[in-house]
């Protein structure tokens, strides 16, 4: 008995070191194939890059619109701009000019992912954009990014799509048998920052969201003090939460107040 005891530590340990190592092979699912020029996908829209502080080269998508407020875009923990592009072509047709950032390791761009690589992807991102007058988007776990690039670079606004409290809370939705939050190195806070984010906050969600559950979210806007969009029957990857109604005209709200 003692032997097998043994043998079943040993094997769980195993298991353990191996998962602390994987670990962002989890986290970040890239799609890192390259993507077509933009202009093939969103009429109008031009292919871009910009330098991150670490010295990666980012490329990007802009569309360009006749409203003087821009929505950069940070997209989740997979795919890459391509996927977003169902997005930005509908806040275009408001007329919002968007950017549609990839970021590393995402896109065919280079580098790996990690929470601190993403958020220096951000305010390369952000500084491309430039001007004061810019909505942030997050989605998912772009939500955790935007929401620290908010506490340094104050939006016009911010918009969190399906946003979690951090990342421990989520992943131990989708790994309730794992020590998720001991085993964790990147942690993307939301809710212990958000309060502190000098801008109006919008948090849309899918009331039938299994991957970031619906409660996270509103504990997101519960911190924010935030106006919630909850999207009847939506699940977290259901095109109604790229470009639903709902979401859009949330976002084409949120730029009318950053205005001028």
């Amino acid at each position: 008995m003692t032997r097998t005891a043994l043998v079943v530590v040993v094997v769980l340990v195993l298991l353990l070191g191996l998962l602390w190592v994987f670990q962002r092979r989890l986290i970040y699912l890239p799609d890192r194939g390259a993507v077509p020029p933009a202009a093939s996908v969103i009429p109008g829209a031009r292919d871009v890059s910009f330098t991150t502080r670490d010295g990666l080269r980012l490329a990007a998508w802009y569309v360009p619109g006749r409203h003087d407020v821009t929505v950069l875009v940070m997209g989740g923990n997979a795919g890459n701009r391509l996927h977003r592009a169902p997005l930005a072509r509908a806040l275009a047709e408001q007329g919002l000019p968007v950017l549609l950032m990839d970021y590393r390791g995402y896109g065919g761009n280079p580098g790996s992912p990690t929470e601190e690589g993403l958020y220096l992807d951000a305010l390369a991102a952000r500084a491309f954009v430039g001007g004061p007058r810019v909505v942030y988007f997050g989605e998912s776990l772009g939500g955790a990014v935007a929401t620290r690039l908010a506490l340094e670079h104050p939006p016009a606004g911010l918009v969190l799509r399906s946003p979690f409290t951090d990342l421990a809370d989520a992943g131990q939705v989708n790994y309730p048998f794992l020590p998720v939050r001991a085993l964790l190195r990147d942690r993307f806070p939301v809710v212990p920052d958000i309060g502190r984010v000098r801008a109006p906050v919008v948090v849309v969600y899918g009331a039938r969201d299994t991957i970031v559950p619906p409660r996270l979210s509103r504990a997101v806007a519960e911190a924010a003090g935030a106006t919630a969009v909850e999207i009847a029957g939506a699940g977290h990857n259901d095109l109604v939460m790229l470009n639903g109604r709902e979401l859009v005209d949330a976002v084409v709200e949120l730029a009318g107040r950053g205005s001028r």
